[in-house]
């Protein structure tokens, strides 16, 4: 693993992505920040952290070659590294909230943005943008909705060697993707999924509420919710959120 670390950047995928294209780059090269000023996550929202507290990282995963129609299981791959990892430290109340943030209980402590090249219906290389609230202990925004590691437990980590096992379990569950451990990679994310088959209210972009309870992925990587009249309605990224 090429480790390549930098005092401040707007993005550390942003900053890999042009390396990428750049030059032939190592597999798993990572790229870490002690701050980042433009931070993204899911939805174009941006990902807020406090300078020299927290894990803002990216990976470069190359030599994939997986078919575009199992997509859904290298999210699934990297989510569960991930929180493989944060589980040693919260053993209790900790999910992976669709598609890819990691709650404890129902605060938020990692975000994760996968950002894949494809050619030929095969998805070829990724840059894996992880951030994860580590030392942190006051947040400005949210504050009820998000926690750090430090907070949870009380205790201050060292962002080296959490990163180190970060990227260590990102290849243990890749290496599952290759061996075509499909239905293992998938009984364990279902296991962790926030409110899976617990009745929720939810909202579209439209602002309509509804209750349902989440029962599974699809295979195009949709979220499968049941409604209260058990007729079952999938959902994308951005058609749906908790009320």
């Amino acid at each position: 693993m090429k480790l390549i670390k930098l005092n401040a950047i707007d993005s550390t995928s942003t900053f890999l992505k042009e390396m990428a294209t750049n030059s032939n780059l190592e597999n798993y090269t990572t790229v870490v920040a002690k701050a980042q000023t433009k931070g993204r996550g899911q939805r174009e929202n941006s990902w807020a952290s406090e300078p020299y507290k927290n894990l803002t990282s990216s990976v470069f995963i190359r030599d994939l070659d997986l078919e575009i129609t199992n997509q859904k299981y290298f999210n699934f791959a990297i989510c569960l590294a991930v929180y493989d990892v944060i589980s040693k430290y919260i053993d209790n109340q900790l999910f992976i909230k669709w598609p890819n943030d990691i709650l404890s209980a129902n605060q938020k402590i990692c975000g994760i943005l996968i950002e894949n090249s494809i050619s030929k219906s095969f998805i070829k290389k990724s840059i894996v943008g992880i951030g994860i609230n580590v030392n942190q202990e006051e947040f400005k925004d949210d504050l009820n909705r998000v926690s750090s590691l430090t907070n949870i437990t009380g205790k201050l980590y060292n962002l080296d060697d959490l990163l180190i096992e970060v990227v260590n379990s990102i290849k243990n569950r890749v290496n599952q993707l290759f061996e075509k451990n499909y239905k293992n990679l998938e009984l364990d994310y279902l296991n962790v999924l926030y409110k899976k088959n617990t009745p929720s209210m939810f909202k579209t972009t439209e602002n309509v509420l509804f209750m349902g309870k989440i029962i599974g992925i699809s295979s195009s990587g949709n979220l499968q919710v049941e409604l209260e009249d058990e007729t079952l309605k999938e959902f994308g990224i951005k058609e749906i959120s908790f009320a």
